[in-house]
């Protein structure tokens, strides 16, 4: 409970600017746990998808090729059995389909901008508190007790800044790691469904 006491005084202490980063922390904790949750329902184990897939792609067994797909799970198996339903000579209507992956990118641009506006927002508390410790020495010199409060403002507002900057860093990066595991596993999946239309389309006009 003490714990609890102390946080909010150094919260209040930090002034005004330390609500606007209280709304970024919990934007990040936020965002962490819901794609958290989304990418580990859109992962697919890839490598078991294309064992599977391989054989009835190699006999020309779309519809088995459609039914290993939707047994499977995540994104890649969806994007896939999309390709599969349709007849891309063109290849469009898989680049289509494969535009389902933006989903992805959801959310995670919210890390980056927090990133950025978190320590200016530290800076400007830090403006502020700065600025309170010069008027009170203006008005009521022979006071450090005053002055060094508006400083302490200041360093605590800094410090909060760059710890939610710090959290967002670390949360987005783990989180741009994974996005480009899952997008390369994607586009493999789909070259690989690419090359079997071809090699389909080849066996059926030779």
């Amino acid at each position: 409970m003490e714990l609890l006491f102390n946080a909010a005084a150094l919260f209040q202490k930090g002034g005004l600017v330390m609500y606007p980063l209280l709304i970024c922390s919990i934007i990040v904790v936020t965002v962490a746990v819901e794609r958290f949750l989304f990418y580990r329902a859109a992962e697919t184990a890839i490598d078991k998808l294309l064992a599977g897939l391989g054989p009835e792609l190699d006999k020309g067994d779309r519809a088995r090729a459609l039914t290993v797909c939707r047994g499977a799970k995540g994104l890649a198996a969806s994007v896939l059995a999309e390709g599969l339903k349709h007849d891309y000579a063109d290849n469009r209507g898989l680049e289509n389909a494969l535009s389902g992956a933006a989903s992805l990118r959801e959310r995670v641009n919210y890390l980056d901008t927090i990133v950025t506006l978190a320590p200016l927002l530290g800076l400007l508390g830090t403006v502020f508190g700065m600025i309170s410790s010069f008027s009170v020495m203006n008005i009521r010199s022979g006071q450090p007790q005053a002055i060094t409060g508006g400083v302490g403002e200041a360093l605590v507002a800094t410090a909060a800044g760059l710890l939610v900057a710090v959290l967002a860093l670390v949360v987005h990066s783990y989180y741009v790691h994974r996005l480009n595991i899952m997008i390369t596993g994607m586009e493999r999946c789909c070259t690989y469904l690419l090359d079997a239309f071809s090699r389909s389309d080849k066996h059926e006009t030779a």
